[in-house]
């Protein structure tokens, strides 16, 4: 899958020899779309290996600079979700490459997902640009988030909730809107969402000191509570254990829905579990990230 993803992007006209190219063929992003999504068919791991070289190549965009542009970036952002509302991308600041990849990866979603689903990915995807927009805003004014509003941005930050609704596209098992919004579920859906944030932030550290502006939790803490960076290392990892029992708790408490409903429910519970245990074991094969050393208390206690 890794080998039509490389042929892929170079016939979407992204260079081999450039930065975003040179991602893709480190960055093994078929690999992680496989680990969320165990049960994919080949045909749809191949859209959602397309559409995760997609936010991860925005991703590289938007972390590329100390000081982006956040008007350059909106009008990106905007041309995208218009895609995902329409189905089509009128003229504007995403073009190339990335242009090129976006429509294509789309096509398939959205000829084959109904109105409903369309509309719910649109809405993550919403709520993960309003985030990249407020990090590169807080960026470009030399803003460093506290704590708390940093863990709730790196929620939109993450795109988790993107992934979220892409559980559906590959088990072809709705979850209904009372499941799906269900503040049990919510919680359980933002737990996950921190595990898998928090993990990354540790790895990501070395690369988030040169260029996120304080956008990392250890940094966060660090800045707010006068902690070293050792300290502040240690208490994400007391942090992220204390989540994971909380997550445990939340999957073992969760109330039925009734025998129409559960089948969707359990999707949903399995692929946010899928999502932490594959986002971890995804970022030690890949060489996206150079950790000065994996904190091994995090990496044996994922679901």
């Amino acid at each position: 899958m890794q080998q039509w993803l490389g042929g892929w992007v170079l016939r979407c006209g992204l260079p081999p020899d450039g930065r975003g190219g040179r991602q893709v063929a480190v960055g093994r992003f078929a690999r992680y779309a496989g680990r969320l999504y165990p049960d994919a068919t080949e045909r749809d791991l191949r859209v959602l290996s397309a559409l995760f070289t997609w936010f991860f190549l925005l991703d590289d965009e938007c972390d590329a600079s100390r000081e982006p542009d956040p008007a350059q970036l909106r009008g990106l952002l905007d041309t995208a979700l218009t895609l995902f509302r329409t189905g089509r991308a009128p003229r504007g600041a995403l073009r190339g490459p990335l242009r090129r990849m976006l429509t294509d990866a789309w096509r398939v979603p959205n000829r084959r997902m109904p109105p409903s689903w369309r509309s719910r990915f649109a809405d993550a995807a919403a709520h993960h640009f309003d985030g990249v927009l407020v990090e590169a805003t807080n960026k470009a004014g030399g803003r460093r988030p506290g704590v708390g509003e940093y863990v709730e941005l790196r929620r939109a930050t993450s795109a988790a909730y993107v992934s979220y609704t892409l559980m559906e596209f590959t088990t072809g098992v709705p979850v209904p809107d009372a499941v799906y919004h269900h503040p049990a579920v919510r919680e359980f859906s933002a737990t996950g969402n921190d595990l898998l944030s928090w993990f990354n932030d540790l790895l990501s550290l070395e690369r988030d000191t040169a260029t996120s502006g304080g956008h990392n939790l250890v940094l966060a803490l660090a800045d707010e509570h006068g902690l070293s960076d050792a300290a502040a290392i240690e208490e994400v990892i007391r942090r992220w254990h204390e989540s994971m029992g909380r997550f445990v708790e939340l999957r073992a408490a969760m109330p039925s829905f009734g025998p129409e409903l559960d089948a969707g429910l359990q999707h949903m519970l399995d692929g946010v579990a899928n999502s932490v245990r594959g986002t971890i074991d995804w970022s030690l094969e890949t060489a996206r990230y150079h950790p000065p050393k994996v904190p091994a208390t995090c990496e044996g206690s994922a679901p």
